[in-house]
């Protein structure tokens, strides 16, 4: 019986100069293809407005800027409500609680210099003052005296840093997991370490898995499950945003760390409501509980199981402890 031959390359592999030309171009398609999986560069604000700016989106002129704003509810309200987002989110997220309260309140919305369709500030100025600047002149030329301000994370910040350099224009301060004090991390979400990191953040300009929006969301929620596709897609498309990738690599070189007046949040004299998420790992509830011991008269509603944006995560419920907070 003949011996079985082991079967050697095809016939069009046995020439060692096609081979290695055959790996490489393999290798290079594969590598190809991955990048083209990941590749995503910026997009111009007109091609997002469709989706993201229907009514009653408008555009509001300030110096350098074109802010994206939702101005809904009662004109009559004498005291509007106005809502600030936090780092890399957008009007969108006030999306639950607006709905609840335009019925009965005016609800002024708008993204912040660097993120949503407002795109990079004047000048690339990502300090406090500089949006607190924002804030001021927003409400000026929507002709608002003096308004409710409520802010989750950074935007809690910004509420608060308005308050404290115009108590004229503020009533009442609702801080939302707001940053300020020092951090004392647990969980950091994977966006935020890549904008943080040097030379990294400026390949995350033209690179960027949708995995890490999904990972960095995911991180934000008490309970995970609620990130949806649709959500994960909201988040893609507007930090594509032309400039807004390289606005929060510049927004977290500028304002590193505890704020330098968080010493002075102990002057605050206004009612303030204090809703905290206690799964939240960026801003610890420990960092509540110490803006409630601060902020003399202040009132802290602790929700065990949300994450950093409750407001977002669980509307009715968050919503409900700032209707009771407004009607006292």
């Amino acid at each position: 019986m003949p011996k079985s031959r082991r079967a050697g390359p095809p016939e069009f592999l046995r020439n060692p100069v096609r081979a290695i030309v055959i790996a490489f171009l393999i290798g290079l398609g594969l590598a190809t293809y991955g990048l083209a999986s990941i590749w995503a560069p910026d997009l111009p604000v007109e091609t997002l407005k469709p989706r993201w700016a229907p009514p009653p989106s408008t555009f509001v002129s300030l110096p350098g800027l074109s802010v994206h704003v939702r101005d809904e509810g009662r004109r009559d309200d004498p005291e509007p409500i106005l809502l600030l987002h936090g780092t890399s989110a957008s009007l969108h997220t006030w999306d639950g609680w607006t709905d609840r309260l335009k019925p009965t309140r005016r609800v002024i919305r708008f993204d912040l210099p660097g993120f949503g369709l407002t795109g990079p500030a004047a000048g690339n100025d990502y300090t406090m003052p500089a949006y607190v600047g924002v804030v001021i002149g927003m409400m000026d030329r929507l002709g608002i005296a003096r308004a409710t301000i409520a802010g989750n994370s950074f935007g809690g910040q910004v509420a608060w840093e308005t308050a404290l350099a115009h108590p004229s224009r503020i009533a009442r301060l609702v801080l939302i997991d707001a940053s300020g004090y020092a951090l004392n991390s647990t969980s950091v979400p994977l966006g935020f370490r890549l904008a943080r990191a040097p030379g990294l953040n400026r390949a995350f300009e033209y690179i960027l898995p949708r995995s890490v929006i999904a990972s960095s969301v995911r991180n934000v929620y008490g309970d995970p499950s609620k990130v949806d596709d649709a959500l994960i897609e909201r988040y893609y498309d507007l930090t594509r945003r032309a400039g807004n990738r390289q606005a929060l690599a510049l927004r977290m070189q500028q304002s590193p760390g505890a704020s330098p007046r968080a010493e002075q949040i102990k002057t605050l004299a206004l009612p303030t409501l204090i809703l905290w998420g206690g799964k939240d790992g960026l801003v610890s509830p420990d960092n509540a509980e110490r803006f409630r011991r601060d902020i003399a008269g202040s009132r802290l509603v602790l929700f065990d199981d949300l994450g950093h944006v409750p407001h977002e995560e669980d509307p009715a419920r968050t919503v409900a402890a700032l209707i009771d907070f407004l009607s006292r």
